[in-house]
């Protein structure tokens, strides 16, 4: 199955067109983001892998803004070993799941892997990528299940938190204040 989404940023002032492919042997995410924020204007395009229980084996982003473009690369067995040209990572050790700042998609990653169930709540390490910053760091953040459309997401220590509603496979249909979405198709291919 392959489904198209487009993201409009509230904050980021951006537009992302999405492109999810769910196949047997994982899923397979591209997408492209352009945006101005704090006077830059940006472009981020990404390629993410996952296996089939959703835990992220590849991201590779290019981003570009102020002049600069930037390109990471990195692999992982699923289990939050990360390396970069073959080389580990280890300051990302148990970080599964990626956040991308600019980006709603990558709560997907932790919603469609963790399948919690309502009110059950988990915390959990991601390798986070905040692109305009030019920092890449390991975070913690909690995810609690309020519903099937319904997740509280928090950053550990607490200075971010906020209620996203998703729809039945877990992609955000609204990030208060961040993003929401605005067109979504489906197709078998």
């Amino acid at each position: 199955m392959q489904t198209n989404i487009l993201w409009t940023g509230r904050e980021y002032h951006s537009l992302e067109n999405c492109l999810i492919r769910e196949s047997i042997s994982g899923v397979d995410i591209s997408s492209i983001i352009i945006g101005h924020y704090e006077e830059k204007i940006y472009k981020v395009a990404y390629h993410i892998k996952t296996n089939i229980h959703w835990e992220t084996v590849f991201v590779e982003i290019i981003s570009q803004h102020s002049n600069q473009t930037q390109t990471i690369s990195y692999e992982s067995d699923g289990k939050g070993n990360w390396t970069n040209a073959g080389q580990p990572l280890s300051r990302f050790k148990d970080c599964i799941d990626i956040d991308i700042r600019v980006t709603p998609f990558t709560n997907t990653l932790p919603i469609r892997r963790l399948q919690l169930k309502p009110r059950e709540t988990r915390e959990i390490q991601v390798l986070y990528f905040d692109l305009l910053d030019m920092q890449i760091m390991p975070v913690s953040q909690k995810y609690t299940c309020l519903s099937a459309t319904e997740y509280h997401y928090e950053n550990i220590p607490n200075d971010f938190e906020a209620n996203i509603q998703v729809d039945r496979s877990g992609f955000v249909v609204d990030y208060p204040s961040l993003f929401v979405r605005t067109a979504a198709q489906e197709s078998h291919y």
